[in-house]
């Protein structure tokens, strides 16, 4: 940050400068990235503690999140069950020398679950995970080139920012989210070098039927490996993902956030004859398998045999959603709620007034995302969805007077963890 923008910031955020590069090692949860210009010295960037769907910050405020944490937050902060599973397994050691027992007991629930899974590798992000599926779908097929369409995490593979050698993602063609023609034109173009398609299949809106059927049809054709980046919607649009909802199955998926709900845990699951490629390649990560949030996703899997709970956060999305209309309808600022019910976004016209209604909402105590999903929780019960359409109501109303609905565009600073 420039001196012109620490004075914008708090006095945690300025200890958190001084010594975190970047000020804090999630991206989107940077100071600027949370408020964007309308970034101001009062507004919380730092917590407590949290459970259900709120936060106590540094300040001693509590927050309703919209944000549960990126995503990875389905069931609540600091839910008893899953608490106690922890608590349980911390007494008898996370790690040792060889592998747990848990490890082979939530691959065997994941196999259950997922359509596509026969085999799974632990890992501990979403970046690292889709990273190992892109290698296994390289290793498979002896061949490079990568056609993408989404957010993919940081990894050189997928990322174009300073220090990423040109030559690490000079194989990968980035293409238009559920555009059929972009997709067949960039196989061409591929042709039989073509390794893999690897697509988020919900931006905004679940992805046609028709786009997710082409890629399929592509990668059948050529033999390319198909591979779903279902990281945020797995466990929460359904349990085993858009490809549970669609019908269309990939050869690999990627898992991570919800999967946990909040410890760190990801996975590549797939077909046996691809994942196979991970004895030919070298895929490894030290604290894979350790039983903390092998043992949160264990409690997960449990949940979502026992109640519906994707249908449950629809119907909870669904809600919040609606009472943020309701609330955005009351005054003419030019923000939507739009997207699917368990995770949709706030758009603008103009990109300072959605700065400044997250801003004047933080301050009346909800925090939503600007730049990315509101998601929803178990845990955001009548009271919740009551009070966030109140303080965004109030929130909005104090944009409009302030006539910030008039201001121009900015770039956004925003992004997806």
């Amino acid at each position: 940050m420039n001196d012109g923008q620490r004075v914008s910031l708090n006095a945690w955020a300025l200890r958190a400068q001084h010594v975190i590069a970047g000020g804090t090692s999630t991206g989107s949860k940077r100071p600027d990235a949370l408020y964007g210009s309308a970034l101001a010295p009062d507004l919380p960037t730092h917590a407590r503690r949290s459970w259900g769907c709120r936060f106590e910050t540094a300040e001693g405020l509590t927050l309703i999140d919209l944000s549960m944490a990126l995503g990875a937050v389905a069931l609540g902060y600091a839910d008893e069950e899953i608490t106690d599973a922890v608590y349980e397994v911390v007494a008898d050691g996370t790690v040792c020398g060889i592998a747990p027992l848990l490890e082979i007991e939530v691959a065997e629930r994941l196999v259950d679950v997922i359509p596509c899974a026969e085999q799974v590798r632990f890992l501990k992000s979403g970046a690292e995970a889709t990273a190992a599926a892109v290698r296994l779908a390289r290793a498979h097929t002896g061949r490079t080139r990568i056609i993408a369409s989404g957010y993919f995490g940081w990894h050189d593979w997928s990322s174009t920012g300073a220090g990423v050698p040109a030559g690490a993602n000079a194989d990968v063609r980035s293409v238009p989210f559920d555009d059929v023609g972009a997709l067949e034109q960039a196989v061409a173009d591929a042709g039989s070098d073509l390794a893999g398609i690897v697509i988020e299949p919900l931006v905004h809106h679940v992805a046609s039927a028709e786009w997710l059927a082409a890629a399929r049809a592509h990668c059948d054709r050529l033999g390319a490996v198909l591979i779903f980046d279902e990281i945020k919607t797995a466990f929460r649009v359904r349990t085993g993902g858009v490809q549970a909802l669609r019908g269309i199955t990939p050869d690999l998926t990627t898992l991570g956030k919800a999967m946990a709900n909040g410890f760190p845990l990801a996975a590549v699951v797939g077909r046996r004859s691809v994942m196979a490629a991970a004895s030919s390649t070298w895929i490894s990560s030290t604290l894979a398998a350790e039983t903390t949030a092998l043992v949160a996703a264990r409690v997960v899997l449990d949940r979502h045999a026992r109640r519906d709970v994707c249908g449950e956060l629809a119907f909870i999305g669904g809600r919040l959603q609606e009472s943020v209309r309701h609330a955005l309808s009351l005054h003419a600022i030019g923000v939507r709620a739009e997207g699917e019910a368990p995770m949709w976004r706030l758009v603008a016209e103009h990109e300072p007034v959605l700065d400044a209604l997250v801003a004047e909402a933080a301050r009346g105590g909800v925090l939503l995302k600007r730049g990315a999903y509101q998601f929803a929780s178990l845990t955001h019960d009548d009271e919740a969805i009551r009070d966030v359409g109140r303080v965004v109501a109030k929130a909005a109303a104090r944009v409009a007077q302030s006539g910030w609905s008039q201001a121009g565009d900015v770039d956004r600073a925003g992004g997806e963890a």
